[in-house]
């Protein structure tokens, strides 16, 4: 029988507070996004008379609409080229015993140690010839190479803890390596997929610096940008900047609900492997 002691008291009264301390943060975004713009009264003060006027105002004057299109499109074709082309490169560098396994791995996990601000300039100068500037290919481009070597130093992690009798049993029933990948190994990957699925998609989405430059003279913009639009040199207007904030969380959080279950499997099942 549990019983209920002065230890389990102590760690109730720090997980409430360790959460009243995520929530505060969440509670001042909400209570400034339907506060309205003449009420000057604390941030942490309920908001008196709340309004959805600020909703509707910084989804006209940001062209809200066009950014969370852009948004989406950069970030889902991001991480599908990603999750395709890391995991084909994984397979063979995590099971091949060759001596060019070794160095190609250590030459793709030299993504992971050189900063890409230090390439900033010949990645610049590249799009530029490719005329992609001003269009959203130019961020799928970008972040399709940037995500790969930490997605590909996920999988092969991961491959290389996984047990290889079913791809024995695959190869003597007469498969390819090519079906084996496909038929095989790519569902038993499903849990770090989903894994490097979340930090990809997260990291591409609030992308604010690259959007910033490969977009910057085009109408186009992805919603980082466009909510830094309501701030200037001398005036922010706060309320319309908390209201687009929340616009740009709710794509993100609905995809998180829709998936939550298999979202949490998969990080659970990718960490263990």
């Amino acid at each position: 029988m549990n019983r209920y002691t002065k230890r389990t008291f102590v760690l109730e009264v720090v997980m409430i507070a360790v959460a009243l301390a995520f929530a505060f943060p969440v509670y001042v975004l909400i209570n400034l996004a339907v506060r309205a713009p003449s009420d000057t009264s604390s941030p942490i003060s309920p908001t008196v008379a709340p309004t959805l006027g600020n909703f509707t105002q910084a989804w006209q004057e940001a062209g809200l609409g066009g950014a969370l299109l852009n948004s989406v499109l950069v970030t889902a074709a991001s991480v599908l080229i990603v999750l395709a082309v890391s995991s084909l490169a994984a397979y063979p560098l995590a099971r091949s015993t060759a001596h060019w396994s070794r160095g190609t791995f250590l030459l793709i996990l030299l993504g992971l140690v050189l900063p890409f601000q230090l390439a900033s300039l010949p990645l610049y100068q590249t799009v530029r010839d490719l005329g992609l500037l001003g269009t959203v290919w130019s961020l799928v481009l970008f972040h399709a190479g940037l995500q790969v070597p930490f997605t590909t130093f996920l999988y092969v992690g991961f491959l290389r803890a996984m047990p290889r009798d079913f791809e024995d049993a695959a190869a003597i029933d007469g498969c390819t390596p090519l079906a084996t990948f496909r038929y095989v190994v790519l569902p038993m990957m499903k849990p770090i997929t989903l894994t490097a699925l979340v930090l990809n998609a997260v990291s591409v989405w609030n992308d604010f610096f690259t959007p910033l430059l490969y977009l910057s003279g085009s109408d186009q913009q992805t919603m980082p940008v466009a909510v830094a639009g309501f701030v200037g040199q001398f005036v922010s207007d706060w309320n319309l900047i908390f209201a687009a904030l929340l616009i740009s969380i709710v794509p993100v959080l609905a995809v998180y609900l829709a998936l939550q279950r298999s979202i949490i499997n998969g990080f659970a099942g990718g960490l263990k492997g």
